[in-house]
């Protein structure tokens, strides 16, 4: 399973990116999707995640601004970001925990990241 993050950028502060994470290869089913983040010196803190049924759990600090979503059928994650602050500067990580084909069990997959920067 291999997952390919896309959208970051550099965005003044107020202002909106949508990122997106593709899974790919022998996929037999995913079961929760998140987005975490790394700022500078800082460790990596879970941002946002969505089960697969659907219901959704956001960080204290993004809640009511961010909003994450999947679609099922393009095995694809979702971030959209808006109101951007400068402390939402980091890369930006997707994660599945998900079923490859002819496996029982999840494993934990990470995309790339992405680099996000607020400017302010």
């Amino acid at each position: 399973v291999q997952l390919q993050a896309s959208g970051g950028g550099l965005v003044q502060a107020g202002g909106s990116l949508r990122l997106s994470c593709a899974a790919s290869g022998f996929i037999f089913s995913i079961n929760a999707l998140a987005w975490f983040r790394q700022a500078p010196g800082k460790q990596r803190e879970l941002v946002a995640g969505i089960t697969g049924s659907g219901v959704t759990n956001y960080a204290g600090s993004v809640k009511g601004r961010f909003t994450i979503s999947r679609d099922n059928a393009k095995n694809t994650v979702y971030l959209q970001m808006n109101s951007l602050k400068p402390e939402d500067t980091a890369v930006y990580y997707c994660n599945a925990w998900a079923v490859p084909v002819g496996y029982a069990l999840p494993n934990d997959y990470w995309g790339q990241g992405t680099e996000v920067t607020v400017s302010s």
